[in-house]
Formats: C-alpha cells, structure tokens, sequence
C-alpha cells in the first residue's frame, strides 16, 4: 500500500512540476517533493529524492500538451 501511495504522489507532483522552466528546475521540484512524500509514508527519502528528480526532470517530455511554452 506505501508503495502505491508513493507512486500516486509522485506522479502527481510530477504534474505540477510540469510548468516550470527549465530541467534543473523541475528537478529540485521533483526531488523536494519525492523526498518529502517518502519520508511522510515511511519510505527511503534519498530513494523518493531520486525517483521525484528523475520524475521532475521528464515529465515536460511525457506530458507535452499540459503546458504551453512561456
């Protein structure tokens, strides 16, 4: 179950962090949040800062159509 709410968190914040500028910037997004999320359920937060990173970084590229470029 802690896995499938870690999963669900990320992808959702990986959303959020779709709108910023740059990769850097949707990373250090991604990787707060994952970081954040794994220590809030009881998960590894280096690991959470890592999947939230690698999330935050490509997720302008999975989800092109949800912002326009600024």
């Amino acid at each position: 179950m802690r896995l499938k709410s870690f999963t669900f968190a990320i992808l959702a914040l990986a959303g959020l962090a779709a709108c910023e500028g740059t990769d850097l910037e949707r990373g250090l997004i991604g990787a707060g949040a994952g970081a954040a999320t794994a220590a809030a359920t009881g998960n590894n937060v280096a690991a959470g800062a890592a999947i939230g990173g690698a999330a935050g970084v490509v997720c302008d590229d999975l989800t092109p159509g949800i912002c326009k470029d600024k």
